[in-house]
């Protein structure tokens, strides 16, 4: 059974950075490709941003130019770096499979991010 773990998120003013990890177990993680996804309250849950196991990479356009995603297959672990957040990007972020894969039925905790004015 995958486990995933995300963690990272907190309190950040507009323009501000944080920096999400993602702890994948269970799987062959590094065959996969994966992604950040994103969801408000009362909204769909949205994919921000994906990574495939060669590492090429694709953007929503909300956030191309301000996000990063990256993976180490050797920690099982990937990773989103946010830079100039604003308060449209507050939500709950979490880490699934990606296309060409489905995503696990098992979605983990999420991390809350907040992003003031």
């Amino acid at each position: 059974q995958v486990q995933l773990v995300e963690s990272g998120g907190g309190l950040v003013q507009a323009g501000g950075s944080l920096k999400l990890s993602c702890v994948v177990s269970g799987s062959m993680f590094r065959i996969y490709a994966m992604g950040w996804y994103r969801q408000i309250p009362g909204k769909q849950r949205e994919l921000v941003a994906s990574i495939t196991s060669g590492g090429s990479t694709n953007y929503a356009d909300s956030v191309k130019g301000r996000f990063t995603i990256s993976r180490d297959n050797a920690k099982n672990t990937m990773y989103l770096q946010m830079n100039s957040l604003k308060p449209e990007d507050t939500a709950v972020y979490y880490c699934n499979r990606a296309l060409p894969w489905g995503t696990w039925d098992n979605w983990g905790q999420g991390t809350q991010v907040t992003v003031s004015s």
